[in-house]
């Protein structure tokens, strides 16, 4: 009886050790805290039989009945409460209702060229790593956390914190690493370390690098969410530069599986404050409460079972493409979008999705296209010699027409140069070494194509007659812009290309031209058509027979 009641106390000792660094969520479709149940007691029924002298105790029969009903619900229980055999549908709604989108301008509006993301996570990451490695101090104690995507104050940044480098780099310095990295995702040059925020210094205590109570997961896990799912840690700051770790807590919908997310947790990084949040409560610098592989798996759901389990011709059947990007649209609403595809279609899409991050509200616009790995090929195929690699498209509405943007990099990781590809004709593409230089290209390559591809209703263009007031031609990477002055609109400066039309290389000063273009602030506009009044074209007689 004594060695019962020893080996019992070892068994809750163990047990309570166990739970202490493997943190199970103790609730209803979770199988972990079952595991360790199953494990911890077979531990305790490996001890007591090896007690050959004595008869199996009450307690050790015990024991093995937790093992087998451990089993059961770890194993049995989610094969018949989560097999999608019996729950298709439940799956294929776990989504929500998918809407069909109408107008991509509806969701994603028209951006200006400073707005557009160049600045990728790898990107971010090096030159985070260089503006820490210029305080040797510093570098030494800690290291980059992971990046998030955000916007602060209506521009995008990757911001990320510092984290410990180790057990003893923690031990030393328990109070917290002195603050974060911010680096503009429109502008590489702008990279900054925040130390201060208010006059404050800023020190992040509570993170995934630090130990014991200071470790963040355990620090939720005991502070009333041990029955709770969480997940998702994201290192997010609000419109004052301070800082917070935004975690999403989800249920089990489907028996064990359907993970859904509910609501959210921020936890200040410097005292430990955890504030709970419903998804419509939730404030709005908060870029994003549904984890991006949350929304994967329940978009492939949604197309796995269109017509249910049996679909074995694969009819109707969508799934995703490779990636997912993160853009922001009207309102500075945040929405993960990804392109579908057919099944066993790798190439094309059938449209794209634009699900709402913060309401999980999913739009579907279905349009033939490219996927992104198409896109990326493409782009680099237009520069197949410099050996270039594209980073992963971030989709924009360009004149009204969905646009895949990326950067082309050499093998050191450095953008060289921007590449812009149309969603829906991939072979459409431009290239220039900065923004404004692959828009110009871009819009020629649109133009040159005529109406395969036509850009929304939204975009204002206008159209002028007048009189060349100045002409000259620029060469840049072996495309030609002719720049034109009118009479009629001094202030502004016209840019095409013998793309647009073949009257422009022989347009002169003094002659008189209809130019249609679009509307936009900048000085620089773009020509969409141009018309010399003064050159009058005709087809040969053997043209007209034809």
């Amino acid at each position: 009886m004594k060695h019962s009641i020893f080996y019992l106390f070892f068994f809750l000792l163990l047990l309570a050790i166990s739970s202490y660094f493997i943190l199970p969520t103790i609730a209803y479709g979770f199988t972990a805290w079952a595991m360790l149940l199953f494990f911890v007691s077979g531990v305790f029924v490996f001890l007591e039989t090896t007690r050959v002298k004595e008869k199996p105790s009450v307690i050790r029969n015990v024991a093995v009945g937790v093992m087998v009903l451990s089993l059961l619900y770890s194993i049995v229980l989610p094969f018949f409460t989560s097999w999608a055999l019996f729950r298709s549908e439940d799956y294929r709604n776990l989504i929500g209702e998918v809407k069909k989108g109408e107008n991509f301008t509806n969701h994603v509006a028209p951006i200006s060229t400073e707005e557009i993301r160049i600045v990728d996570n790898d990107m971010a990451d090096r030159l985070g790593d260089k503006v820490l490695g210029s305080i040797p101090s510093l570098g030494s104690q800690a290291h980059l956390g992971q990046f998030s995507i955000q916007k602060v104050k209506g521009k995008l940044y990757w911001v990320a914190p510092l984290m410990h480098s180790g057990f003893f780099k923690w031990n030393n310095n328990k109070e917290g690493t002195p603050g974060y990295v911010m680096v503009s995702a429109t502008n590489e040059r702008d990279v900054t370390l925040v130390q201060e925020v208010e006059g404050k210094p800023v020190k992040i205590k509570y993170q995934s690098a630090a130990f014991f109570m200071s470790d963040l997961e355990r620090h939720i896990y005991f502070n009333g969410y041990m029955t709770k799912g969480f997940t998702d840690y994201s290192f997010e700051i609000d419109d004052n530069g301070k800082p917070y770790w935004i975690i999403t807590l989800y249920n089990k919908e489907v028996g064990f599986s359907g993970d859904n997310a509910v609501g959210i947790l921020t936890v200040d990084v410097e005292n430990g404050d955890i504030t709970e949040y419903a998804i419509e409560d939730t404030p709005q610098w908060i870029d994003r409460i549904q984890p991006e592989d949350f929304i994967v798996s329940q978009l492939n759901d949604w197309g796995e079972y269109v017509l249910g389990y049996f679909n074995f011709s694969n009819e109707r059947k969508l799934t995703t493409t490779r990636g997912m990007s993160l853009v922001y649209g009207s309102n500075d609403r945040a929405y993960w979008y990804t392109g579908l595809t057919s099944v066993g279609n790798d190439e094309g899409t059938v449209g794209f999705v634009l699900v709402d991050t913060r309401t999980k509200e999913t739009i579907w616009y279905k349009q033939v296209g490219a996927t992104e790995q198409a896109a990326r090929q493409s782009a680099m195929g237009k520069v197949q010699e410099k050996g270039y690699y594209a980073s992963f498209p971030i989709t924009y509405n360009i004149n009204g027409i969905p646009t895949y943007v990326m950067s082309l990099k050499d093998n050191a990781g450095l953008i060289k140069m921007i590449a812009m590809v149309s969603v829906e004709d991939y072979t459409i593409v431009g290239v220039g070494n900065n923004i404004k230089e692959a828009l110009r290209a871009y819009k020629n390559s649109i133009n040159s194509r005529g109406n395969s591809v036509i850009p929304n209703s939204y975009v204002n263009t206008y159209i002028i007659s007048s009189t060349i007031s100045r002409i000259k031609k620029d060469i840049t990477n072996g495309s030609t812009n002719y720049y034109i002055m009118i009479d009629d609109l001094d202030s502004k400066i016209f840019i095409g290309s013998s793309l647009i039309s073949s009257e422009l290389p022989i347009t002169q000063v003094g002659d008189s031209v209809n130019i249609k273009y679009d509307d936009g602030a900048n000085e620089l506009v773009d020509i969409v058509s141009f018309d010399n009044l003064n050159i009058r074209l005709k087809k040969t007689d053997k043209k007209i027979q034809n």
